[in-house]
């Protein structure tokens, strides 16, 4: 039998569910517990998963919580250098639009990374990254806005970051509850998960692959 030259995934459009959370951030993180737990889509082409991501949203924004497990070396992070860290890459797009294949100033990047601030490296950080190719970008998110917190697990480590609506070109949730959305955990020593796209596929830069998420209050 012929191997398929598409990868599974490929032949689906993904909607899933975003569940509402207030508070949605505290001094303690997110909060988030195993029913903001989203479906490993990777999985349906094969590809190995290190990672598990908790994602909800409110008013105030989004938040997320990732548990990376499975390492014996360190993070590799740099707050100067994040497009070559460790950590989270979330895309978003207020309008969820999926017949353009290049960035609009609706879509964005965001960067969490489980260490490379501080004096010595190891504090958490987040960043706001440019869309390769994007016709138009959105508007630079201020430092500080972006909220980051780590625990160290002794084989890995939970990440939890807040992006608050401020930071979202156009986000309402009342007039528009759908986003277009995807991620990926990105390790040195492990690899690069992504939601739902293989590697193969140019993700990182085209909306068009991205899912859907559906912001729903139960």
């Amino acid at each position: 039998m012929t191997a398929s030259l598409l990868p599974s995934s490929f032949l689906f459009r993904f909607s899933l569910p975003c569940r509402y959370h207030e508070p949605l951030w505290t001094d303690q993180g997110a909060g988030l517990d195993e029913t903001y737990r989203l479906l490993d889509l990777s999985e349906i082409d094969a590809q190995p998963t290190f990672a598990e991501m908790r994602l909800a949203w409110s008013d105030a924004g989004l938040a997320f919580a990732a548990s990376v497990r499975g390492k014996r070396q360190p993070p590799w992070c740099r707050e100067t250098r994040p497009e070559d860290s460790d950590g989270v890459r979330i895309w978003i797009d207020t309008r969820d639009t999926h017949n353009i294949h290049r960035a609009s100033r609706f879509c964005h990047q965001f960067m969490f990374m489980p260490g490379g601030a501080g004096r010595g490296l190891d504090e958490p950080a987040a960043d706001q990254m440019l869309i390769h190719r994007a016709k138009e970008h959105a508007k630079p998110v201020r430092p500080g806005v972006l909220r980051v917190r780590r625990e160290k697990r002794p084989d890995g480590y939970l990440l939890e970051g807040h992006i608050p609506a401020a930071a979202l070109t156009g986000f309402d949730p009342t007039e528009n509850p759908r986003l277009g959305f995807t991620y990926a955990v990105v390790d040195r020593e492990l690899g690069e998960q992504p939601f739902h796209c293989s590697p193969q596929f140019p993700y990182r830069e085209d909306p068009s692959l991205w899912a859907t998420l559906e912001l729903v209050r139960s």
